[in-house]
């Protein structure tokens, strides 16, 4: 398992809008993979690998390259960033963070806390007090130097490291580098395998603020199968009921049938469930309440396709302990290579 591409890719700063460095790290480890690569204009990255015969089906694997994270909204006088969030953040996962604050000269470490007194001085009703992600602020240990450095707009992420902890691998933006290591690793295990269809691996942008990558990029393409590669939850931790874990450690891919922004299709679904037990790849069917992944694009655009859901089981997701087990991330590669083999 190529880990060290895994770290990488994980530890590269991109936030929507602000993918960049993760697309040129996917170009370098790409080369001479796909017949074709072009940058769309929202800057999603759309890799074709060339089919057989005159017409051939169009296979189309969607893995943003976004990661949440925040923008810089204001530097006031005394050298204090404020931020405005780009995906969904749980405020209570967010204090006493270290962060990169990305500017165009360069990357500055911070720490980021919320407005308001430290916990000597704070009353009770102080204690109890959430605040929203706005609230919160970086420090650059700069003071009034950091107006001349830092601009509103530059991108804001988590600065932690990647780990290797027993079977599992803990890391921030998991939530979807998994999904990049996966279309990179699928087609690098598809070698000089035969197959008829013409495949797509579409590396997305700007899917955590509403999959806008993924649309224009599935509108681009129009494939006739729509494969959405992204992270799930696994909640099989204490506090959660049973039936809303979702996916378990261990127990292999998800097959994502349902969540708020699409509904697989049935015969695909039994299809890759087919494949799976042929192939003794372990998988787990998976369904969310709400919600939405790349695959929903897919599924939407032009004339609309055929789509379902790859996805690999992740604790502690929108944190920077997010945490996957090794061999169901295996197992999500290898499902798709046996897919991509048989097309």
């Amino acid at each position: 398992m190529n880990i060290k591409l895994l770290k990488a890719l994980c530890e590269t700063p991109g936030v929507p809008g602000h993918e960049d460095r993760v697309r040129d790290l996917i170009v370098n480890e790409t080369k001479g993979m796909f017949d074709e690569v072009v940058t769309d204009p929202m800057g999603s990255l759309l890799c074709r690998k060339a089919g057989k015969g005159k017409d051939p089906l169009k296979i189309m694997l969607l893995c943003h390259m976004d990661e949440i994270g925040f923008l810089v909204s204001h530097v006031n006088e005394k050298g204090f960033v404020y931020l405005l969030p780009v995906g969904g953040f749980d405020p209570r996962n967010l204090f006493s963070r270290r962060v990169l604050v990305c500017t165009s000269g360069g990357d500055l470490k911070g720490v980021m806390n919320p407005a308001g007194r430290p916990v000597h001085i704070a009353s009770a009703e102080d204690r109890k007090k959430v605040p929203e992600p706005h609230e919160f602020f970086v420090d650059l240990g700069l003071g009034e130097k950091t107006k001349d450095v830092v601009k509103v707009g530059e991108m804001v992420v988590m600065d932690e490291p990647f780990l290797e902890i027993g079977d599992k691998v803990v890391s921030k933006a998991l939530d979807n580098r998994i999904a990049c290591w996966l279309g990179i690793e699928a087609i690098r295990g598809l070698g000089k395998a035969r197959h008829g269809a013409e495949i797509h691996v579409a590396f997305t942008c700007q899917e955590e603020v509403g999959l806008r990558g993924a649309r224009t990029a599935s509108f681009a393409v129009k494939p006739d199968i729509g494969i959405g590669i992204d992270t799930s939850l696994a909640c099989d931790t204490p506090g959660v009921p049973e039936q809303d874990r979702t996916t378990e450690h261990g127990k292999g891919f998800g097959l994502h049938v349902r969540d708020g922004s699409f509904i697989a299709d049935k015969a695909l679904v039994e299809e890759v469930a087919s494949l799976a037990e042929k192939k003794k790849i372990p998988y787990q069917r998976t369904m969310l309440r709400a919600g939405g992944q790349d695959g929903a694009a897919a599924q939407q655009a032009a004339a609309g396709a055929r789509a379902i859901g790859i996805v690999v089981g992740t604790r502690y997701i929108h944190t920077v302990t997010e945490m996957i087990h090794k061999t169901d991330l295996q197992a999500a590669r290898d499902i798709l290579v046996a897919y991509l083999k048989a097309s």
